[in-house]
């Protein structure tokens, strides 16, 4: 289930220093984040994926994050239908990308809405976070969908002060999550081995298994220790920039595996 073949991304446009954020904070500063964002899209050719990279859109600060407006499958994409107002455009300028790659592309209608920083595929099923960005309705309308595409959606919940469900845990392997300490009892991880995220590297969570390897903020060295101890090395990269707008590693690229 890591083993991508192919990546959407997009180029941080000048408008990113404005992208939203739960907290006040410092800006990022634009130069530093692309070098950041540019370090990543070799990371992903590196490890032998196809990434097409998509022209910056100044309209949308926040578009640098592919991975909220859509999920993407071998099977297909789903067109997602985002919360944030400054953001609700994204999904459109998206679509006709997707429509070019994939043979099946569906689209949320609403009135619900579903971000894909809230959807965590694990090997049987898609979790799908509830937040202040993904509304029961729009989860049982992206459940739907994904049953079209042979996927199971399973409705979960975030914690409250956890603004995406993917902010607060990502997977180690396919049977280890590593989660933030209000997640780690989440009846979403039953049958599964839960990890906790060491106190004061919450922001290490939000990391990015690609084929064998997994990215994570070069900082975390408490988590960066735990997860090698799964016998999977680790790339560390830096999320200090984009950090600042809330965002993590797999924020930034759309990820699949191409059928043959």
């Amino acid at each position: 289930m890591f083993d991508y073949s192919h990546a959407i991304v997009r180029s941080p446009a000048a408008s990113v220093v404005a992208g939203l954020r739960a907290e006040d904070g410092p800006d990022p500063d634009f130069e530093a984040l692309c070098a950041e964002h540019a370090a990543y899209v070799r990371t992903l050719e590196g490890l032998g994926l196809h990434v097409t990279q998509l022209a910056a859109s100044e309209e949308f600060p926040d578009s640098i994050f592919v991975e909220d407006p859509a999920l993407v499958f071998g099977e297909g994409a789903i067109v997602l239908n985002l919360a944030a107002p400054s953001r609700a455009g994204e999904s459109a300028l998206l679509a006709p990308v997707l429509e070019d790659r994939f043979e099946k592309v569906l689209h949320m209608q609403g009135p619900g809405h579903a971000d894909g920083g809230d959807i965590l595929v694990v090997r049987d099923r898609v979790l799908i976070g509830l937040s202040n960005r993904t509304d029961r309705a729009g989860a049982e309308e992206l459940i739907s969908l994904l049953a079209r595409l042979g996927k199971k959606g399973e409705i979960a919940e975030t914690p409250p002060g956890i603004l995406h469900f993917k902010t607060g845990c990502s997977l180690i392997d396919e049977e280890t999550v590593f989660a933030l300490a209000p997640m780690v009892n989440s009846p979403a991880f039953a049958g599964m081995r839960v990890v906790e995220v060491p106190e004061g590297e919450e922001k290490a969570a939000n990391k990015l298994r690609i084929r064998d390897s997994i990215l994570m903020g070069a900082e975390f060295h408490k988590s960066r220790t735990i997860v090698e101890s799964f016998g999977i090395p680790t790339i560390g990269l830096s999320v200090e920039q984009i950090s600042r707008i809330d965002a993590g590693l797999s924020c930034m690229s759309l990820r699949w595996r191409e059928k043959i």
